[in-house]
């Protein structure tokens, strides 16, 4: 009885083994495996190495340079030993602010007390930094090589460039200019390493080692010309500050293709250290900024009526006399002076708004819509940066009479710079509407992509755009900004002035005070637009981006050597 007994106890016993075992090794298996190879192997992501931003000549505007992760392994540490780290750890990183260091101290405590092989302490560390802390010979650290993002030029082409940082799974990734728009190409593929490693959590020298290499980033060759880009943007900054005005911008851009040479707007900010500034400056003004063109506006409305048949050079308003009574509004001139019989070339050399409704009158509704469609008013450019944006135009079904009559002279419909120059271009160029572009080249490690020129479509005839051209010319040969003009060059362009919509009113002090023109009028090298926010030392764009557009236009005489031909 008491052997039968005891057999009993042993296949019971025996059975309970069996049904472990068969629950480890069968049912538990793929969990037990899993955990036994996270603690035998050790998975580390090597990251890949961000592709350059570089201008025409090839000069880095954004590059990437080598840093070091600094871990911990608190694994091998005592207690007192995790202690101290952290504190000669925070001593040294704070650089002497000791509210600072308190703060470290606490960050790197909390995370060398956690329970694991590994932890990462500092992401970012210098090469310098790095030799400090080895040459302390400190116990449980080591180092991972990455890389960060470097801006050469500082706040230069700050926000063409964008920046880069971290999205929600803590990858670097690109926000805003070109570095959001090309993140795909710039980013590239990081690799993985799965390293063997021991019981305390450290590499076998001689272990398995599995794993993908990196890809780095492609690179971008730009169109910026460096030294366009230093000439506007020195030059910008300067009269910002001479004029008083909120904010201001510029483009240069080839007519012909659509090559961005140049792109520039203050306030600023370093893309190195983007969170140190209002979130409000990372967009690019040039293209993420809505605003009402104003008389700059008035050399489209023209070329339409021109391209129209509807209008000559010389055809005469008939009623110009006066102000103009329409839909319960007056429609004035900017300076209430009137000229009866004003042509339409006189209309756009004295910026006479009278002239302009006239000439709007004679497009209508229909035909003007259609043609500020086809000038890309309303859609947005295709411009490779990442933060544009565009103003919808509203339905034609809604304009009224006073809609067409204030369209006609820049105000009631909303543009954003780059829209404006690009539209402008039509007349420079022959009537084509080209798509800006700021990349040229795209470097792969085997093959570039090169980035061609894009002809949208047609707008108007090439008789139309030479007789507009003319129009530009007396323009600033005869108009309020002539004071300005470099002597002996011809130069296409045209003056603007809008009053700022507040509160369902304009403010007659604050406005935007604007010039786009281009040069050599004959066969244009650049087309340039330069805008004012709030200037306070004049309201006029004849006295303020007028003369910061000649400014620049000087200078790119002699650097491009444009010489005088009058």
């Amino acid at each position: 009885m008491r052997i039968g007994f005891i057999k009993l106890l042993f296949l019971l016993l025996l059975f309970g083994i069996m049904t472990r075992l068969f629950y480890w090794q069968v049912v538990r298996a793929d969990e037990l495996k899993a955990m036994a190879e996270g603690q035998h192997f050790e998975n580390l992501q090597i990251p890949a190495t961000r592709g350059d931003i570089k201008t025409s000549d090839g000069f880095s505007l954004a590059t990437s340079r080598p840093n070091f992760l600094l871990y911990a392994l608190p694994k091998t540490l005592t207690e007192q030993e995790k202690k101290d780290l952290a504190t000669i750890l925070a001593k040294l990183l704070s650089l002497g602010e000791k509210e600072y260091e308190e703060t470290l101290k606490k960050e790197f405590s909390e995370k060398i007390a956690q329970n694991l092989y590994w932890v990462s302490l500092v992401k970012s560390l210098n090469f310098d930094m790095k030799n400090r802390i080895n040459s302390l010979k400190l116990k449980g650290i080591g180092f991972s090589e990455t890389s960060s993002r470097f801006y050469p030029e500082g706040s230069s082409s700050a926000q063409l460039l964008g920046f880069v940082g971290s999205n929600q799974r803590g990858e670097d990734t690109g926000y805003f200019g070109l570095e959001g728009f090309y993140n795909g190409e710039l980013k590239g593929v990081a690799g993985n390493i799965r390293q063997e490693r021991d019981a305390l959590g450290l590499p076998i020298i001689f272990g398995q080692l599995l794993g993908t290499f990196k890809k780095d980033g492609k690179g971008l060759q730009t169109n910026i010309d460096r030294s366009v880009q230093f000439i506007v943007e020195q030059t910008l900054k300067r009269d910002v500050e001479k004029y008083g005005a909120k904010a201001a911008s510029a483009i240069v851009m080839d007519p012909e293709t659509g090559a961005i040479l140049a792109m520039a707007s203050y306030p600023s900010y370093d893309p190195a250290n983007f969170t140190k500034y209002p979130k409000e400056y990372y967009r690019n003004p040039v293209v993420a900024d809505s605003y009402e063109p104003g008389s700059t506006f008035k050399v489209l409305v023209m070329a339409a009526a021109i391209n129209e048949d509807l209008v000559e050079p010389d055809t005469k308003c008939d009623n110009c006399s006066g102000p103009i009574s329409l839909g319960g509004f007056n429609i004035r001139t900017w300076n209430n002076q009137y000229k009866d019989s004003i042509t339409m070339t006189e209309t756009i050399i004295h910026s006479d708004n009278t002239g302009m409704v006239f000439a709007g009158k004679k497009l209508g509704i229909d035909k003007l819509y259609s043609y500020l469609e086809n000038f890309g008013m309303g859609s947005n450019t295709n411009i490779d940066l990442q933060d544009e944006s565009s103003a919808d135009m509203r339905p034609k079904k809604e304009w009224k009479e006073i809609d067409l009559a204030t369209a006609s002279f820049g105000q009631g419909i909303l543009v954003t710079p780059i829209q404006m120059i690009r539209a402008v271009a039509t007349i420079a160029n022959g009537g084509k509407l080209v798509e800006p572009q700021i990349a040229k080249i795209i470097e792969g490690d085997n093959s570039n992509f090169e980035i061609k020129p894009k002809v949208v479509r047609e707008v108007i005839r090439s008789d139309t755009a030479k007789i507009l051209t003319e129009m530009m010319v007396k323009a600033v040969d005869e108009g309020e900004a002539k004071f300005a003009k470099p002597k002996g060059f011809k130069i296409a362009g045209k003056t603007g002035t809008a009053q700022i919509p507040i509160a369902g009113h304009y403010d007659a002090n604050k406005t935007i005070a604007s010039f786009v023109g281009f040069a050599p009028a004959d066969n244009p090298k650049f087309i340039m637009l330069v805008r004012f926010d709030q200037p306070s030392s004049s309201i006029f764009g004849a006295e303020t981006a007028a003369p910061t557009f000649f400014t620049i236009a000087k200078q790119l005489f002699t650097y491009f050597k444009i010489t005088p031909s009058e």
